[in-house]
């Protein structure tokens, strides 16, 4: 391995997605190349500063995931060929919220698109049942049916694109866009759901005009980015 590579202490959190975060990020950036040997549990733990048994989980979930490969008396390896077992939303759980955000920005502008150019009726009126019930339940300050029916607009959404991968990329993502909705909720005074975004993304996917569903998708998006980070470019 690399040995300008290093790692930093870990906060005081669940130590072993902490561990597990800064391993897959040096693997994902090219630090950790295919066939490197990563650092041996004592000097991991140094680094970390944790234990030996956090250590040895944060390594084991990453073997599981298909990254990693322990030879028997030699050490643990970065595989040359990375076949990924771990499924996408416990990945997608591990992830920055910024780096899951970013993907889903990327994701729900092209899906806002494809959606104003494809949507059929049956598609408009389940994306309409479901902001309604949004809309409603944040009236009714009931955040349990708000959060689900947010989630359900924009699956619905995506299932207007007609495009069964992003469908199913996107239900994955929106189990990690769910916790953190819920985690907004947790201090809910300074929220903004940015419900007029949201009824002109409707509206703009029903008028069949793909600018402004795109221009309506990055609207709401962008003040969820700037509601959980500060201000953002």
């Amino acid at each position: 391995m690399n040995s300008k590579v290093s790692f930093s202490s870990v906060p005081r959190k669940p130590l072993v997605d902490a561990v597990v975060q800064q391993l897959q990020k040096k693997i994902s950036s090219g630090d950790i190349a295919p066939g490197d040997k990563i650092p041996t549990e004592p000097e991991l733990m140094e680094q970390f500063h944790v234990g030996r048994s956090t250590i040895r989980e944060a390594v084991r979930v990453l073997v599981h995931a298909g990254l990693l490969e322990k030879k028997q008396g030699f050490g643990t390896y970065l595989k040359h060929v990375a076949a990924i077992q771990e499924p996408l939303d416990s990945r997608l759980r591990r992830a920055e919220i910024m780096e899951v955000y970013e993907v889903r920005q990327m994701m729900e502008l092209e899906i806002a698109r494809l959606a104003a150019q494809r949507r059929d009726e049956n598609d408009l009126a389940a994306i309409k049942e479901h902001l309604d019930t949004r809309n409603q339940a944040l009236e009714d300050k009931d955040i349990k049916t708000y959060i689900e029916a947010d989630i359900r607009f924009h699956v619905a959404v995506s299932i207007a694109s007609k495009n069964a991968v992003v469908i199913d990329l996107y239900k994955s993502l929106s189990v990690f866009v769910r916790e953190t909705l819920a985690t907004i909720f947790a201090n809910p005074e300074g929220h903004n759901p940015q419900t007029e975004a949201h009824i002109q993304l409707y509206e703009s996917i029903r008028d069949r005009n793909a600018e402004a569903a795109v221009a309506s998708a990055s609207r709401y998006l962008k003040g969820t980015l700037e509601e959980l980070f500060g201000e953002t470019s």
